[in-house]
């Protein structure tokens, strides 16, 4: 699903307006994986990979997402925060990565992600939410709408890796606020 409107930060990367948010990316039948070396260890640094995280204060409460480049550090983008629940975040954090990599041509890198619910929902093309549907969270729905649209129409062959955080420690897109 192509980015409907994005901001440039100063590390280069797409940051979603949350006025227009429209981020999504489709897989074809991805498991979740494990590796037994952390990624960030050896001479690779991370090369040809991205993190992704969200954080919400409370749940639900102010949600958020972003995701880091494992080889450089750089944000390539955040969005948020907007009412939502951590799952939610999660879901739209991997689709939105894989969207971005579409849209960029990106084709050798990996996404990392420490939510094993958030790759079976991108895995299922739907967020499996039940958060509840008002005025203050319309705007988050459309968003998981195209997201899960976006999903629906695209082939997605970007592996989605799950982040052993027990062995790795946080995810480097974690907000560090535990």
């Amino acid at each position: 699903m192509a980015i409907d409107a994005h901001n440039t930060n100063q590390a280069g990367g797409a940051q979603p307006n949350t006025q227009t948010n429209s981020q999504t990316n489709t897989q074809s039948a991805i498991q979740p994986q494990q590796t037994g070396a952390s990624p960030l260890s050896g001479g690779l640094r991370g090369a040809g990979a991205w993190a992704v995280d969200a954080a919400c204060s409370g749940n639900p409460g102010p949600m958020e997402y972003q995701c880091v480049d494992l080889q450089t550090g750089a944000r390539v983008f955040h969005f948020g925060p907007v009412m939502g629940t951590n799952n939610i975040g999660e879901f739209l954090a991997i689709v939105h990565a894989l969207a971005l990599m579409e849209k960029q041509g990106i084709k050798d890198k990996v996404i990392y992600s420490d939510s094993y619910n958030a790759i079976l929902w991108v895995n299922k093309k739907r967020c499996k939410t039940t958060f509840v549907r008002n005025a203050e969270t319309e705007q988050l729905h459309q968003v998981i709408a195209r997201a899960e649209h976006w999903l629906q129409t695209h082939k997605v062959t970007t592996p989605i890796i799950k982040w052993e955080t027990k062995q790795w420690g946080e995810i480097p897109a974690d907000f560090g606020r535990k």
